[in-house]
């Protein structure tokens, strides 16, 4: 899992314009996500960790580490400020002590044991600057200095401040501020010269000198080819030059060192395909040989020094015996070794002070031209393995895995020149071939008691350490003290509140201010007034005398300044430049403001409906007033159960439309319905409850949802809109309880029912009345009955109870069946469709053989 490192400089330099009409921070934020973009088209980077550091201190320099999400780096990548210094040193130590937080507590890095190649964390900094002076504090340098100290625990371990899995990447932007007439130079793009290219090149990054637009694309590409998973190593020659090869043409060689004598390169360190983790077998030595009464570690170079022999040997590998196989990053080393054209031989390699009675050490390795003459190989072998390989082989080919006592003496002389930490890695190769016996368990690895202890003592720290960082990054910073408003009451009448003071004032110095002449000190109490300039500290003189002389001046000049520029905006507490810059992102964030605004007065009218606010939103719905039945209609508005739909002449506007019902069971035989308000006379909802009491429905055989879905019902079901109408006209003559006469106001023109004569209604409006309560009485149903084919299971024994109590003639019955089958077939329920169609048979057959029609 690679982890890629932002550093941005967010210095005030970073401010300056180019051409292009967009800054150096301008640019930098848009290099980063273009880099993203171009690394997204690799399936590999789903792994990949983004970290954001920029010029602050510790830990505001911070913006997204190892816990923030991607967000939060886009989040923070936007808001970035170029207001600092050029402290790039500071910042690069945080960056290194950052990735290196949790190494110890991994224990990633074996300190004392070997290294392993396989063991790594790939880490890669793009530092992005302008490349002017290193600024600070205390001045200005010339030369990139990190700092020495450092929070971390364990950092006097390794010499440098970065390990040998992490390499620095500079973006120097020296895009000019007036378009250059000259062409753009082809080719790569060169290094830099300032002050961070040794630092590139120390870790074995490099730096970019970026002066377009193209040339920065071109970098960013390259740079997304350089995310490989490998280690940095030091090769370097001891010895003599090889001899020239016969076939080889004369070559006139300079005298001096060659560029391939030494190279600072990476060799790639592949991952398992089937794991996704690198596997390996053998360490690389330490330059030290281990000793078990020594106190302490003594630090290692993060990038270790090979040495390599330019003496051809044969390289030996043996079945069963591992060995592991690393290429080399293109260098002037690896085109030296294939210009020779040998992939039979090998040079061996070394790490110096590696073993106990040689500076130069044993051999580890060696280096090899693959057969194809295309890369170059480091094979990782078993220290000293011209030793021990022909030992392993006559203990596999000669003696059958049964060790004579001779064998096991040169065995024993070998282990003695072997350093102590590559016990466990041999005790694991000899498993793997088969003779798991041949090393004692109770073998030393090397290491002293209080050396183990203070690498536990050092990982518990840096635990600690990585805690209490994790918890300090995104927090906001701390509000800056300002100048505290205070109201001194009690006293006389200040010079401010006199009326004659503009005329005063303006009589004294020439100007009027711009201070409102009606101010009123307690209305301020708490605020404070913001300071525009940071350096400056709040200074409350009470005694004129208490001002130093050197100060006096500019004491009486600011004092004029606060006393005829004072506005209003700069009174509570806001700067008047910054009082409209707001984030986009916070710009529509309304609900905020409103609970930070003040507790609104009460309603003159408590019985007119509040006003929904849209802010942000026009089409925003109370979801308070709102309902979802069954049917999947909505109405809003308030929901009253005592009420019936009015009908269209009531409705302001005609009411809301109804959403379209795509279920067939809700949309054939319906009649339409008129949207809800609330109307003005009561509605009779209790015959339909009087309706299925008669016909033996009790609730305690439903679910406790379904009395309230019944009461939900009510509140909008269907009526045909003419059959209203009749009913309006044709009942009594005259308005319902509740409802006011044309031209009353309030409640005196109503009408009581004692006053009104009694009439009977005819036999049409009885008719049509019956009519319109089987059909509200079928639309119940029908929502229940839906309502029951939703849910799953076949527990069906309610919807055929529901079918029992339909009203109607027997074309209504059947059409209604039909629709209920519909309905059933959306939802897939075969068994129940073999049911109903069952039933629906049979009433086929009970309607022929009987001839009353009007029950079942």
């Amino acid at each position: 899992m690679p982890v890629l490192l932002f550093l941005i400089d967010t210095s005030a330099s970073m401010n300056q314009r180019t051409h292009l009409g967009t800054t150096y921070l301008d640019i930098a934020k848009g290099a980063v996500e273009t880099f993203m973009k171009l690394r997204g088209r690799d399936p590999a980077s789903r792994g990949d960790r983004y970290m954001l550091v920029n010029f602050e201190d510790v830990p505001l320099g911070i913006k997204a580490g190892w816990k923030e999400s991607h967000a939060t780096f886009m989040t923070e990548l936007r808001n970035l400020q170029a207001t600092g210094l050029t402290s790039i040193g500071q910042s690069l130590r945080t960056a290194f002590d950052l990735l290196n937080l949790n190494r110890l507590v991994t224990g990633i890095d074996n300190y004392g044991q070997g290294r392993n190649p396989f063991f790594l964390e790939p880490a890669i900094i793009i530092a992005i600057t302008d490349g002017n002076k290193l600024t600070s504090s205390g001045g200005v340098q010339d030369e990139l200095h990190l700092p020495l100290t450092t929070p971390l625990p364990g950092s006097e371990l390794t010499k440098e401040p970065f390990r040998w899995d992490q390499r620095l990447f500079s973006l120097v932007l020296r895009i000019p501020g007036h378009a250059s007439v000259e062409p753009e130079p082809l080719g790569g793009v060169p290094p830099d010269d300032s002050a961070i290219t040794p630092m590139c090149e120390v870790t074995g990054g490099r730096s970019y000198s970026v002066f377009s637009q193209r040339m920065l694309n071109q970098c960013l590409e390259s740079l997304v080819q350089k995310i490989q998973s490998g280690v940095v190593i030091n090769f370097e020659k001891t010895g003599p030059d090889p001899p020239p090869l016969e076939d080889a043409p004369a070559e006139v060689v300079k005298p001096g060192p060659q560029p391939w004598h030494c190279c600072h390169k990476l060799i790639y360190v592949r991952p398992n395909p089937k794991t996704g983790v690198p596997i390996g077998h053998w360490p690389i030595p330490e330059a030290f040989w281990p000793d078990q009464n020594s106190p302490t570690l003594p630090p290692r170079s993060a990038h270790p020094h090979v040495r390599f022999s330019c003496l051809d040997s044969e390289p030996m590998v043996i079945d069963k015996v591992p060995f592991d196989k690393y290429e080399l990053e293109p260098s002037p080393l690896t085109q030296y070794i294939l210009e020779r054209k040998s992939p039979h031989t090998c040079w061996q390699v070394f790490v110096c002070n590696s073993a106990k009675y040689s500076d130069l050490g044993q051999p580890f390795g060696y280096l090899k031209a693959s057969t194809a003459l295309n890369c170059v190989n480091l094979f990782v072998m078993p220290y000293n393995y011209p030793v021990l390989l022909p030992l392993l082989d006559d203990l596999i080919k000669v003696h059958k895995f049964k060790p004579t006592i001779k064998w096991r003496q040169s065995f024993e002389n070998y282990l003695k020149t072997m350093p102590p930490y590559y016990i466990g890695s041999l005790r694991k190769a000899l498993r793997i071939m088969g003779a798991p016996n041949l090393l004692a368990d109770n073998m030393e690895y090397g290491l002293s008691y209080s050396v183990v202890s203070y690498l536990k003592k050092l990982s518990q720290q840096s635990k600690i350490e990585y805690d209490r960082l994790i918890a300090l990054i995104g927090k906001k910073v701390p509000p800056e003290a300002g100048i505290k408003v205070r109201w001194r009451g009690g006293g006389g009448i200040s010079l401010a509140q006199r009326r004659d003071f503009t005329q005063l004032l303006q009589s004294i110095t020439g100007e009027a201010p711009a201070l409102p002449m009606e101010l009123n000190t307690k209305e301020f109490q708490g605020f404070q007034l913001a300071l525009l300039n940071k350096s400056l500290k709040p200074q409350s003189f009470r005694n004129p005398y208490d001002i130093p002389r050197s100060h006096l001046l500019d004491q009486l000049s600011r004092m004029r300044r606060n006393l005829l520029n004072t506005s209003v905006c700069s009174l509570r507490g806001q700067d008047p430049d910054q009082l409209h810059s707001v984030p986009i992102a916070q710009m529509g964030n309304y609900q905020d403001f409103l609970k930070a605004a003040p507790q609104p007065l009460r309603d003159a009218d408590p019985e007119q409906p509040k006003r929904l606010h849209t802010f942000g939103n026009p089409f925003k719905l109370d979801k308070k007033g709102m309902m979802i039945d069954e049917a999947d209609e909505f109405v809003t508005g308030p929901q009253n159960k005592g009420k019936r739909p009015g009908d269209s002449n009531n409705m302001q506007g005609g009411g809301p439309k109804r959403r379209r019902c795509m279920s067939p069971l809700l949309r054939l035989g319906r009649a339409y319905t008129p949207p809800v308000t609330p109307p003005a006379s009561p509605r009779p909802a209790d015959l339909i409850i009087n309706h299925l009491d008669q016909n033996h429905y009790s609730p305690d055989r439903t679910s406790d949802s379904e009395p309230e879905s019944l009461d939900h019902e009510e509140n909008h079901m269907a009526e045909d809109p003419k059959d209203h109408r009749h009913r309006g006209e044709e009942e009594n003559g005259q308005p319902h309880d509740g409802e006011l006469q044309p031209g009353s106001e309030g409640g005196a023109g109503r009408v009581s029912p004692e006053d009104q004569p009694p009439r009977y209604p005819s036999p049409a409006t009885l008719k049509k009345q019956i009519y319109c309560e089987s059909l509200e009485v079928n639309n119940q149903l029908r929502a229940l009955i839906t309502k029951e084919i939703r849910k799953p299971g076949r527990h069906y024994e309610k919807i055929f109870h529901f079918l029992k109590q339909i009203q109607g003639s027997l074309d209504t019955r059947l059409i209604f069946l039909q629709n209920i089958i519909k309905e059933a077939a959306r939802f897939k329920k075969r068994v129940l469709i073999e049911q109903l169609e069952n039933f629906l048979e049979e009433i086929h057959n009970r309607s022929n053989n009987m001839n009353h029609l009007d029950t079942f």
